[in-house]
């Protein structure tokens, strides 16, 4: 096991690309014949999904792997999490229009119009359709809808599941909420298109990435202010923790790159250069803390890291652009969120391959794992 040191210089590591056999094994053809499912015990999860395009959430059955429920929610449903008692599912919806992927300078920042903010147009946004929805589990139906500020995109819970800390892309900050009074407590500013929020695992801060700049806040829990602020390369979609928080991992999609930081000092020790094509969108950290799994979007792939020795350790072919991933509580099965095809793919992380695809909404994009009640 690598030791990671603190004080390293900021050295690229290339990830070289698999042989070509065993890539040869992986690539499907253009009617994929999936490998059979492995036999399983009854999962006790579901996999809630969002659509951005189509409106809805898409509810599938960890066993089956089947679709049990759509559940209409709003328009532009992105992120996605369950509370910690597991009853109610959130989700963020938006009345801002999708656009498409922004130019991009040298340095992969987007490049932003003349006296533009950021890459959203406010022309044609639905104020009123944006917030965060609250999904009952048990009866698959909206409860309410919560406050959240402008174009809320990610978000995460705090540690004690009261607060929801949010991304608002258009406004350039960062938006606390208390759930059980559905009041703004805080607003925070950040730096241009805000999109990834992700909590610590001792709930002291959360990270917020902003895609148009490479700037990663860090807000403190308590002050609700920045404790910290550093760069990555362009455009850092999400971020990942080892468990015990020491490590974080950041994608830079327009280079292709996953920033290893060190928490402690907040500062980027490595880059791990991903193979090429690779564009990386979610990072998730596998439950035992031993594998970084990264969906690669337009390169239909999922990297799978040794998160220890940051070794590139396989390549997974997956669906088209794949965007949102999510590991199952046992650590077997991931899933990942192909947009453009409208699906979802199930991946056997025994053995690193795709075994199925579960047909989704419009455009899926966030998913979550929801224990299913006994």
């Amino acid at each position: 096991m690598q030791t990671r040191n603190p004080t390293l210089s900021l050295p690229t590591l290339s990830l070289p690309a698999l042989p070509a056999l065993a890539l040869a094994s992986l690539t499907l053809s253009a009617s994929p014949v999936f490998a059979a499912a492995p036999a399983q015990a009854a999962a006790t999860y579901q996999v809630y999904v969002t659509n951005e395009k189509s409106g809805d959430v898409t509810v599938i059955d960890g066993a089956t792997n089947s679709v049990v429920a759509t559940i209409p929610v709003g328009k532009r449903p992105r992120g996605i999490h369950v509370s910690p008692d597991g009853n109610v599912a959130f989700v963020a919806v938006s009345g801002t229009p999708v656009s498409g992927p922004p130019e991009i300078d040298a340095n992969g920042n987007p490049i932003l119009k003349k006296n533009q903010a950021d890459d959203d147009d406010d022309e044609g946004a639905d104020k009123a359709a944006d917030g965060i929805v609250v999904v009952d589990v048990a009866t698959k139906s909206l409860q309410r809808k919560l406050a959240a500020g402008s174009d809320p995109e990610e978000f995460d819970l705090s540690q004690s599941g009261k607060q929801i800390y949010i991304s608002n892309e258009d406004t350039k900050s960062a938006t606390v909420i208390d759930i059980a009074s559905d009041k703004i407590e805080h607003i925070i500013p950040v730096g241009q298109e805000p999109e990834g929020v992700t909590t610590t695992p001792d709930g002291k801060f959360f990270y917020v990435t902003c895609e148009a700049g490479g700037d990663v806040y860090v807000i403190d829990t308590q002050s609700y202010t920045a404790a910290a602020h550093f760069k990555v390369a362009g455009r850092p979609r999400s971020v990942a923790f080892m468990p015990d928080g020491r490590i974080a991992f950041v994608p830079s999609e327009s280079v292709g790159q996953v920033n290893v930081v060190d928490t402690s000092h907040y500062q980027v020790v490595k880059t791990l250069q991903l193979p090429a094509g690779s564009r990386p969108m979610r990072v998730r950290v596998a439950p035992d803390g031993n594998k970084l799994y990264v969906s690669n979007g337009r390169a239909g792939t999922i990297s799978v890291i040794d998160a220890h020795s940051d070794e590139l350790l396989d390549t997974i072919k997956v669906g088209t652009r794949p965007w949102g991933i999510v590991i199952s509580p046992d650590g077997k099965t991931l899933y990942a969120a192909n947009g453009p095809s409208n699906d979802v793919s199930v991946v056997d992380l025994a053995t690193d391959k795709e075994v199925t695809r579960v047909k989704a909404g419009t455009s899926p994009l966030g998913l979550v794992i929801v224990p299913t009640k006994r």
